[in-house]
């Protein structure tokens, strides 16, 4: 049985579709007897959801530089 920091980080990787089966299968089994776990993880899920709706998106290397050095400067 794992604990309940183990089953975050297999809920954050399952997000990112980076959990193998075995630790689906852990994470589903620890849900079934823990309701903080089980709570995060339908809050998680929400999250990612949300998330791709929203079609965000990121900064181009470039534009990280830049306001890093505009941070930077007005310090």
């Amino acid at each position: 049985m794992i604990n309940c920091e183990q089953a975050s980080t297999i809920c954050n990787k399952k997000q990112y579709k980076e959990a193998t089966l075995l630790e689906q299968l852990k994470l589903s089994l620890h849900l079934m007897f823990c309701k903080a776990c089980s709570s995060f993880s339908r809050k998680n899920k929400k999250l990612t959801i949300l998330c791709n709706k929203a079609e965000l998106q990121l900064l181009s290397e470039q534009e990280k530089i830049k306001m890093k050095e505009t941070i930077a400067s007005s310090s």
